[in-house]
């Protein structure tokens, strides 16, 4: 299916949970015509969980079976890969890495709204504080290929999307796609 797009990028969205990184890479998807795939859904629909964390109120990814799964798209190109964490991916998945960001407060707001509280709410507003995400993105990734989105508001997703398509016009221009 994805023969003709071998040449294409894979992107990889990151950060805390309610920066969004859906809501950006379906956007993404719908103009660039990369396949959008968002690891938690492809773990749900595969049953790719080693256990539950009670205190978090989450299921616990199984990193190896989600690896696997992926290593076959990876290698077809033309995907976003979208998921709170990317240190676990190996460096030669992505030609680039974007780490949402959302001021502390927003982001508070945001995951009460789904319904977050106690220690989960609590790791991840001190998650987002501290940049455990973004500090992990560039640990794990050529400097070079991590870039930093402010994501508070709709005009951020908006400017957002308008780069990242213009970077992805650049890649094809530069690997004569």
């Amino acid at each position: 299916m994805y023969s003709a797009m071998i040449a294409l990028p894979v992107c990889s969205f990151s950060g805390t949970p309610g920066v969004g990184k859906s809501t950006l890479a379906q956007q993404l998807a719908e103009q660039s015509g990369l396949e959008w795939i968002s690891v938690g859904d492809l773990a749900k629909d595969n049953n790719f969980f080693d256990g539950y964390d009670d205190e978090r109120e989450c299921p616990v990814l199984d990193e190896d079976k989600v690896l696997d799964e992926l290593e076959d798209m990876i290698q077809e190109g033309g995907k976003i890969i979208d998921y709170h964490g990317c240190d676990f991916f190996p460096e030669r998945f992505f030609d680039i890495v974007f780490v949402l960001r959302t001021d502390n407060t927003i982001l508070y707001d945001r995951l009460a709204a789904r319904g977050y509280t106690g220690k989960k709410l609590e790791d991840n507003i001190e998650c987002e504080i501290m940049a455990v995400l973004r500090d992990e993105a560039r640990e794990s990734y050529k400097e070079e290929i991590v870039h930093e989105l402010p994501s508070d508001s709709p005009e951020d997703m908006e400017s957002n999307l308008e780069r990242i398509l213009l970077w992805i016009a650049a890649w094809k221009r530069d690997n004569d796609c």
